[in-house]
């Protein structure tokens, strides 16, 4: 699945959709109203029922009469209610019993290992992997998260524990995550993307490098060019689509700048000056020429080459003369000027199938880290900082691949248990996992 494709899953329309100046949807048929869309509804319940609970009639609910005594009829009403078990649910308490054997061979003592919880820990893999998915999935923080495993588990841990837990169980998944940044290394589209991020108080960012597939985040306290080529080298053989920020230019990969938002500060800079009619003009022979572009690009097999190569030299040279814009006011002036310095990344995509001439797609994937600084303001360490990027990516990546992301974890930390490493997702099989599991 290509990474455009993906995006416009999970994204808004691109930013120049049927938005902005000269695309106010005038001449268009008119609605009936807003129509939500369809929603799953209440569906029916299927799942084997495990206990009957009888509703009586005891009191005529229209006179108050006393019917206690009173012969039920032979038709009833059968309702099915799906509901968790009460709260707080039971703790189980597990007492596990290591078994030792001598070798006589090696003179060596061997003791079981128990798949149930890592060594050294007093905390189970379900409490370990559901910890780490409200800490990622649904954002919370630590005594948010040790608030709710006490209220409805019965399991007390410190904000102090958890947060030692899960660095621990990031270290255990570095391998994983060197796995993922492998995988975005050999891309032929990758998008990235970076964003504020606090560590105890101070400005760090935290960054995105994302393909169809994968997800790699990182961490840290540069919003520079060492970043990108620390993680990705210094030669991409891929297409890079990012924002248009400076550091990504010290990558030596071809690129493709986000259009969305150059059109979005064009179209600002002409709600403030309204009465300004070449910035209009502008920005709709720009705009025309990004679509041309991606129409060129989706016929381009029906074209053929030579064709293909033709009309792409057009719309260049179409590019290029709009950039000459005859006496243009100092505002105009300002726009040509952010235009001309994205003007080599303007339309590389067209050259690149599946390649998008938006970044929303790197939004979407930053988007989790967003919500997440909201709720707790980013980390209190490095170590923790360091954490959360490698467990998001674990957890992005396998939402990606439609993986299951607790099943993964289980399925990992069980091996890491038996071998001292853990499973990657290259050797991870879903249902046979599940199975098991089961």
């Amino acid at each position: 699945m290509s990474t455009n494709r993906i995006a416009s899953q999970h994204q808004k329309q691109p930013e120049w959709e049927d938005k902005g100046v000269g695309n106010d949807g005038k001449g268009k048929k008119k609605g009936r109203g807003n129509k939500g869309r369809k929603g799953s509804g209440n569906k029916t319940k299927n799942r084997a029922v495990t206990r009957n609970e009888p509703a009586t009639v005891e009191r005529c609910e229209y006179c108050g009469r006393d019917l206690s005594g009173q012969q039920p009829l032979e038709s009833k009403n059968v309702r099915i209610i799906e509901d968790i078990p009460r709260i707080p649910i039971e703790l189980e308490v597990i007492k596990v019993v290591q078994e030792k054997k001598y070798c006589p061979h090696c003179k060596k003592v061997t003791t079981a290992k128990s798949e149930i919880g890592l060594q050294k820990s007093d905390f189970g893999l379900n409490t370990t992997v559901t910890t780490i998915y409200l800490w990622i999935a649904s954002g919370l923080s630590f005594p948010r998260i040790s608030a709710i495993l006490n209220t409805f588990f019965g399991q007390p841990i410190s904000t102090s524990g958890l947060s030692k837990h899960v660095i621990r169980i990031a270290r255990i998944m570095t391998d994983v995550y060197a796995e993922i940044l492998e995988d975005i290394k050999k891309s032929d589209i990758l998008q990235a993307d970076e964003t504020g991020w606090r560590v105890n108080g101070k400005n760090w960012w935290l960054w995105v490098f994302g393909t169809s597939n994968s997800a790699y985040y990182t961490i840290d306290k540069s919003r520079g060019k060492d970043v990108v080529r620390r993680t990705l080298g210094e030669i991409f053989t891929g297409v890079l689509v990012v924002d248009g920020w400076g550091a990504y230019l010290s990558l030596i990969c071809e690129q493709q700048s986000c259009m969305a938002h150059l059109l979005r500060k064009i179209r600002k800079l002409h709600a403030v000056f309204p009465e300004l009619q070449s910035i209009r003009q502008f920005y709709i022979k720009f705009r025309k020429i990004l679509r041309d572009g991606e129409r060129l690009q989706k016929g381009r097999r029906q074209l053929g080459e030579e064709v293909f190569k033709r009309r792409l030299s057009r719309l260049h040279k179409r590019l290029d003369e709009l950039l000459k814009w005859e006496n243009p006011n100092d505002i105009l002036t300002d726009i040509i000027k952010k235009v001309t310095r994205q003007r080599p990344r303007i339309l590389t995509f067209v050259e690149h199938d599946g390649v998008p001439c938006h970044n929303n797609y790197a939004e979407y994937l930053i988007r989790i880290g967003v919500l997440k600084r909201k709720v707790s303001f980013g980390s209190k360490s490095a170590k923790g900082a360091q954490a959360y990027a490698v467990l998001l990516s674990v957890y992005t990546t396998c939402r990606l691949r439609n993986i299951t992301f607790v099943d993964f974890m289980k399925s990992s930390l069980k091996q890491y248990i038996r071998t001292g490493k853990p499973m990657l997702l290259k050797e991870y099989s879903q249902p046979e996992t599940i199975s098991k599991a089961a």
